[in-house]
């Protein structure tokens, strides 16, 4: 479920230290410079980047800007191509016969290991390039007054694909908003010490 959506699962991020203004005004253009890019007439295993909030198949951002008051909306597209495991297999079966009875004209039996594994990466590039990636989109909201970013995943590597493009992408840091981190967030810096030493405990059994 996304942002606009009634409900939804979600990761609230914080921007580590200060935005300065001008970073601000770079990031429509910071967006198109790692913008989606299309893998279908490709063999590429996966591709990802930010489109446009309104319109996913829009990398160019020409449906609408993505300014939303005072907020930044953008999504990350993420498009992965995927091979069924029992068909790799039945394909490299194959291949490997093929190559036996190649091989028995010139009167070899045996293939070597590093054939093997280059028949594998064979049938596996012929198989991506045959299959459609499959699209995932994930929305992303940036509050300019807060400097807090919601994040419509809470999929561990979901997470980090997009932490690892925002910082690649802005040249910002995020820190999740945990528990400790709220907590942090409204101690005196002087008490801080005092997170360190919880130790989680039972409420019921």
């Amino acid at each position: 479920m996304g942002l606009v959506s009634s409900s939804g699962s979600f990761t609230r991020y914080a921007i580590v230290g200060d935005v300065s203004q001008e970073r601000l005004r770079e990031i429509p253009e910071r967006l198109t410079k790692h913008a989606f890019q299309e893998i279908d007439a490709t063999a590429d295993e996966r591709s990802f980047g930010w489109v446009c909030f309104d319109d996913w198949l829009d990398t160019a951002w020409v449906t609408a800007p993505p300014e939303k008051a005072h907020f930044m909306a953008f999504s990350l597209r993420l498009d992965t191509r995927r091979i069924a495991p029992a068909v790799y297999k039945k394909y490299v079966e194959l291949a490997l016969r093929a190559e036996k009875e190649a091989m028995q004209e010139s009167g070899k039996t045996f293939i070597g290991k590093d054939r093997k594994k280059e028949i594998r990466e064979q049938v596996r590039l012929k198989l991506l390039a045959r299959s459609m990636p499959i699209p995932a989109i994930f929305e992303a909201a940036w509050d300019l007054m807060k400097h807090e970013i919601y994040f419509n995943s809470t999929n561990g590597k979901t997470r980090e694909l997009f932490e690892d493009l925002f910082t690649m992408t802005f040249e910002l840091h995020l820190e999740p908003m945990t528990p400790y981190f709220l907590g942090k967030r409204l101690l005196d810096p002087s008490r801080h010490a005092l997170l360190d030493e919880l130790e989680p405990c039972e409420f019921g059994r």
